[in-house]
């Protein structure tokens, strides 16, 4: 239970209850998040009015910081409090969402260093026993279901023995981005390795067995402590993007997904399919709510792929034509 402890803490709190009857897991703790900072805004200006004025949500604005699409999707939450608002008789300004720039370029990782990365996660260690014991099984597993399903790490994470069908190598993807569901079809290969896993680590059986589990078995392994792993992973390797520009996404866990994108457009492409034939199926696949949102997975930092570059940017040249206006 969250305590609140500014003006709005009896609202704040009746609006959180109501968003988590309704939204899905992920979506409720980014609103929990995004609150609680808002919560801490106001209760640090010592405001006492809970009629908001424009300067002082302009201040809260400006104490924001990361990428502008995150900027934008926590005043996005905090205008969706601010018109909830209105039926206790508050009247609080309204703050504009801010424009979001796309400027957003991911880091690709090459086939060497996926096998870098691959070899070394294969090698790694047990656990310390007050954390997690089975990381060095887990692990591998983790990277390999990102890797070929194009999973992001939250969804891979939350995955339980029930949303497995190990049969028709099918994964039913239950707490995502957005608070839809989706199914995704595996390849062979990667069902029999996630079958060998199972097996191994004995949860075949148990429906309500988490597939990464922690010490304890009804917890499963965080977010943070797998990007945190990841990260020295790639210091082991050795793998960074030297002389990284503002708008480049340095190596990390996430530009995983968008390695599968790439492979996926690259093979339909050697294949003899046209990319913006794949494009709608991949969308998805991925579970994006509209093809905007993977077209960003069409822009490419690496220049180990040139030949590649070529080709997706004509490609996306046609599917998403620029426009000389704003919405």
């Amino acid at each position: 239970m969250i305590l609140f402890k500014s003006v709005l803490k009896d609202e704040l709190t009746d609006f959180l209850e109501l968003r988590e009857a309704s939204k899905s897991k992920c979506t409720h703790d980014h609103d929990r998040h995004t609150l609680q900072r808002f919560d801490e805004y106001l209760y640090t200006i010592d405001c006492k009015d809970k009629n908001l004025l424009e300067e002082q949500m302009t201040g809260w604005i400006r104490t924001l910081t990361g990428k502008s699409g995150t900027i934008a999707n926590v005043v996005v939450v905090i205008r969706i409090f601010l018109q909830h608002l209105k039926s206790y008789g508050v009247n609080a300004y309204l703050p504009p969402i801010p424009k979001i720039s796309d400027d957003y370029l991911p880091y690709i990782f090459s086939n060497d260093e996926m096998n870098h990365i691959f070899a070394i996660a294969d090698m790694l260690q047990m656990g310390q026993p007050r954390k997690n014991t089975l990381i060095h099984i887990e692990y591998p597993m983790i990277l390999r279901l990102i890797y070929g399903c194009g999973l992001r790490i939250g969804e891979t994470l939350l995955l339980k023995m029930k949303d497995i069908d190990l049969d028709t190598g099918v994964l039913k993807l239950k707490y995502t981005k957005g608070g839809k569901q989706r199914l995704v079809p595996m390849h062979l290969s990667l069902t029999e390795i996630l079958k060998q896993y199972c097996m191994a680590l004995g949860i075949i059986g148990y429906p309500d067995a988490y597939l990464f589990p922690t010490v304890d078995p009804i917890e499963a392994v965080t977010t943070q402590s797998a990007q945190h792993k990841f990260n020295d992973i790639l210091e082991l390797g050795d793998i960074s993007l030297l002389g990284r520009k503002k708008n480049q996404r340095g190596p990390c866990m996430h530009c995983i997904r968008h390695v599968f994108v790439f492979n996926s457009f690259a093979k339909a492409e050697k294949d003899g399919r046209r990319i913006d034939d794949s494009v709608p199926y991949l969308s998805i696949y991925l579970g994006h709510d509209s093809l905007n949102e993977t077209e960003k997975y069409l822009k490419f930092s690496s220049e180990m792929f040139p030949e590649a570059m070529d080709l997706f940017d004509g490609y996306t040249a046609l599917i998403f034509p620029e426009v000389n206006f704003h919405e």
